[in-house]
Order: structure tokens, then C-alpha cells, then sequence
């Protein structure tokens, strides 16, 4: 099961280096690659407004 990024994404970058597979994609709203998402859950520790949650 992946994680995803919820639309309250702030884009702060917080996450992108957190993740040990690359899955994570900046824009406007930052999203996760559900194909390469290991369900580490790394992302969503660091994330400072609690919007990455598993899918």
C-alpha cells in the first residue's frame, strides 16, 4: 500500500529527501509514485502539516 500527499500540500520539501526510492515528485502540490512507494511511511514522519497518510 502506498502513501499519498493530500491537496493541503504546502510544497515545503520536507519529505523529498526522506524518501529512500526517489517517488516523491515536487510541484505545486508534491505527489507519490504509488509504483515505487514502498510504504516506508518516511515521508509522512517528517511532514510538518500531517498531509501524507497511506492510501
Amino acid at each position: 500500500m502506498a502513501y499519498v500527499i493530500s491537496e493541503d500540500c504546502i510544497a515545503c520539501g520536507t519529505c523529498i529527501d526522506e524518501c529512500p526510492t526517489s517517488s516523491i515528485s515536487e510541484g505545486e502540490i508534491y505527489s507519490i509514485d504509488s509504483e515505487t512507494c514502498i510504504d516506508c511511511g518516511a515521508c509522512s514522519d517528517v511532514c510538518p502539516t500531517g498531509v501524507i497518510s497511506p492510501l
